[in-house]
């Protein structure tokens, strides 16, 4: 666990352009008032960012994804065992359509009055 924290602190640090510009639209809780972390760890992954109390995984796919497929399914098969939606955006998708992208998210955050 300690090599992945590291490895977490070390990604967080070197964020790409779209983590970075989707996290200035998630931290403080921008977004429907719900809190959002980057570079978690969950057990033998590390996801880009979660929503731990709408159990909500956001990942970030550049190209490195598109060798991983296989990869990413076992995570994605994981994270939802664990009661998370994963929700998938392309750096081009984040970049280029925030809005959209935001929106996405928001749709598929619950709406409660007690956050």
């Amino acid at each position: 666990m300690k090599k992945l924290t590291t490895q977490a602190r070390e990604l967080r640090n070197n964020q790409t352009a779209a983590e970075k510009y989707l996290w200035q639209h998630l931290r403080k809780r921008q977004l429907s008032n719900y809190k959002f972390r980057r570079q978690h760890v969950f057990k033998n992954f590390i996801v880009d960012f979660v929503c731990l109390e709408a159990k909500l995984i956001i990942e970030i796919d550049g190209k490195n994804h598109s060798d991983q497929i296989e990869y990413d399914a076992i995570r994605t098969e994981f994270l939802a065992s664990l009661g998370y939606r994963v929700l998938r955006f392309t750096n081009y998708e984040v970049l280029n359509f925030i809005k959209k992208t935001l929106n996405d998210i928001s749709a598929l955050l619950p709406e409660t009055t007690c956050k």
